[in-house]
């Protein structure tokens, strides 16, 4: 243990969990002893390093917290020396390492500041070692610093000053590279002096002392002006993640005297280390938050307010005779959704922004605008972010009120998805998946979507495509059937997996197999099958029950059909229609076809056959009977009518044609 103590490097490699072993050992020995407080330092170091080497666009929100949970203040000159190694060696992430900076500056400002002043003495010896690659690191660094508001302007603009006094082709090349990063911040935070710098470098091209290959640079650098620098913005996209007024600026100058601070990069005994923790464990506890005592505080605040609401009931006018006045401008709500976006964008990571959120006041029924500010915000991102879909589904497990909010909210933004452009039709649809293949809202919700020709628009065809792929890729495709081969859901899946009619069930089968989801169309499928013949080829047989109503009917009407064969042409048919309900038990037609339809009845009555002999109302009465016994009511699709027919001996049923003659009636 001594001789891994006393070494620098700790002695031969140690595992990380036999060095927490040792750790802890010594702790049960000496708490406060060099040994254990070296061995500790080792740790930090790694720590920090560890997590520093790791850090980019995508993780630098889930790995700031992770950082603070270190001892950042005994080990800040770590922090700072891990940080300007790992930039010097990967230029590209430079802007990931000053917006990492720039985050932990609002909380400890001593750690900005000592990165600052270690990048001003850094350049200063580059520029007289004349040590190009260490300039071009440090400069680059410091743009990004400026661009963070970490760093004034001011030492932006001193720097581009002494490599333009004497301008040589390393030089004039290296103010080329730092005013492309942080031009755009001089133009709109010193217009003036960034125009002077733009003047020096007109003035260097006129004097055309450098080579031809910088001043092809320096004119780049003029279109780039020119182009408003739109290929290189202040902050890139995911990393503007500190607010204006929380940035704390540090005023260094490059000619100030500064201290380097060499000592803090090694270990150093600390007679007071048990007391430093403890401070520390405190600075910890305010900047990330004790959870458990900050969701007691705020339940127990809320519970407060909900007494006191009950116990004082808005009445309008006051005891004191003042009255209310309530805004109806709508100037809540946009403070309100202001309030929440912020809060959003401010937050580390979803649970910290689902914390902060909890605490907002919100007054009873608008839990729906918290829900729709959430979903705006996702679908304003270029790309899906899992990060609010994490917290839609924190906030429907915490509360039904919320579930209720989001089921609301999937509603309306279904009926109203055609507004919406791809990209953030998308990510709506995406959020959506998530809380659906998280169960965080019901599956019931599903109800409102309607999968027919009829009922559906390319926009909505699209979100459902979208919203079901994301569910298979979070639950996988066989408990998808699963949760949709549920019996409970059967009356909510209805329509968008319809069985009532078979054009609406081939469309939602064609939709679901184009999108790689045949598998949960099994059930429509065998649907079809089982299906009678007729229902497929659009003839369905009416029961001899609906037979025996319309010979009813007949002879009601039989009075009136005598006298208009009577009075009407000779040899022509005549058509009436009139009112007839079937029976329930014809289950071919749907309820609404089979409350009131219209029968073309044709009866052909010659007038020849009437005058040759003139039958009693009792001889009408047993032909149409005898007519109507032997015949069957069909329902042909193309058409959408009915016709009595008489079979005649043949397979199959035949349709009377405008000329045709009942043989029955004539052989009476």
């Amino acid at each position: 243990m001594k001789k891994a103590a006393n070494t620098k490097g700790g002695g031969a490699y140690m595992p990380p969990h036999r060095l927490r072993a040792l750790l802890a050992e010594q702790e049960d020995q000496d708490p406060a002893g060099t040994e254990y407080q070296r061995l500790s330092w080792e740790a930090l170091r790694k720590s920090i390093n560890g997590l520093i080497n790791k850090v980019n666009v995508s993780n630098i929100k889930l790995l700031v917290p992770e950082l603070f949970g270190e001892n950042l203040i005994r080990g800040r000159g770590l922090f700072v020396r891990s940080v300007m190694r790992a930039q010097a060696s990967s230029l590209p992430f430079t802007p990931i390492f000053a917006a990492l900076t720039a985050i932990v500056n609002t909380k400890l400002p001593t750690i900005g500041e000592l990165l600052i002043t270690r990048l001003i003495i850094q350049f200063r010896r580059s520029y007289k070692r004349n040590d190009k690659p260490t300039m071009t690191a440090t400069t680059t660094f410091l743009a990004q610093l400026v661009n963070q508001r970490v760093a004034n302007e001011i030492v932006a603009l001193q720097i581009l000053v002494l490599l333009l006094e004497q301008p040589t082709d390393d030089s004039v090349e290296i103010a080329v590279s730092f005013m492309r990063e942080v031009g755009a911040y001089l133009a709109e935070e010193a217009a003036k002096a960034n125009s002077g710098i733009y003047e020096r470098f007109r003035a260097i091209l006129h004097e055309a002392g450098i080579d031809k290959r910088v001043q092809y640079m320096v004119e780049v650098l003029f279109q780039v002006r020119k182009d408003k620098y739109k290929d290189n913005p202040i902050i890139p996209e995911g990393l503007d993640l500190v607010e204006e007024e929380d940035a704390i600026t540090h005023q260094i100058g490059l000619d100030d005297e500064l201290k380097v601070e060499e000592m803090l990069n090694v270990f150093k005994f600390d007679p007071e280390y048990t007391a430093n923790e403890e401070k520390y464990k405190e600075i910890k506890t305010e900047i990330l938050g004790d959870e458990s005592d900050e969701e007691s505080g705020s339940n127990d605040g809320d519970d407060d307010g909900d007494d006191e609401s009950e116990d004082e009931p808005d009445r309008g006018i006051n005891a004191d005779g003042t009255v209310d006045v309530h805004d109806q401008t709508g100037t809540n709500v946009v403070n309100l959704r202001r309030t929440i976006y912020l809060t959003i964008m401010s937050a580390l990571d979803f649970e910290e922004a689902v914390h902060k959120l909890v605490k907002i006041h919100i007054n009873e029924g608008q839990e729906v605008e918290m829900c729709n500010m959430i979903i705006e915000c996702c679908s304003q991102e270029r790309s899906y972010s899992k990060f609010y879909g994490l917290m839609g589904e924190r906030f429907c497990k915490l509360n039904m009120s919320w579930a209720l909010a989001y089921e609301e909210c999937f509603q309306t933004y279904y009926s109203t998805i055609h507004r919406y452009e791809t990209n953030r039709l998308r990510n709506i649809a995406r959020f959506f998946g998530h809380q659906l293949s998280t169960d965080a809202i019901p599956w019931t919700v599903l109800d409102c979507v309607k999968m027919n020709e009829d009922d559906t628009t390319s926009s909505s065809r699209i979100f459902v495509k979208i919203m079901f792929q994301e569910v298979t890729e979070g639950v996988g495709l066989k408990k998808l059937q699963e949760r949709l081969g549920d019996p409970s859901l059967r009356g909510y899946l209805g329509n968008i997996f319809p069985v009532d009619n078979p054009k609406n069930t081939r469309f939602s089968i064609n939709f679901f197999t184009s999108i790689g989801l045949g598998a949960v169309t099994e059930e429509m499928r065998e649907h079809l099958k089982r299906a009678p013949a007729m229902i497929v080829h659009g003839t369905t047989p009416c029961d001899r029950e609906c037979l025996v109503r319309l010979g009813l009917v007949v002879v009601r009407i039989l009075p009136l059909v005598v006298v208009l064969e009577r009075f009407g042409p000779e040899s022509q048919p005549f058509a009436l229609s009139f009112p007839f309900a079937l029976p329930p038990s014809s289950v071919a037609l749907s309820q609404s076809q089979s409350q009131s339809l219209s029968f073309p009845i044709a009866l052909p009555f010659s007038q020849r056959l009437l005058a040759r002999r003139k039958p009693t109302p009792s001889q009408l009465v047993a032909s149409l009977a005898f007519a109507s016994a032997s015949s069957s009511l069909a329902f042909a699709s193309p058409a959408s009518s009915f016709a009595l027919a008489r079979s005649c001996g043949q397979e199959g049923h035949e349709a009377p044609g405008p000329q045709a003659r009942c043989r029955t009636t004539e052989a009476r």
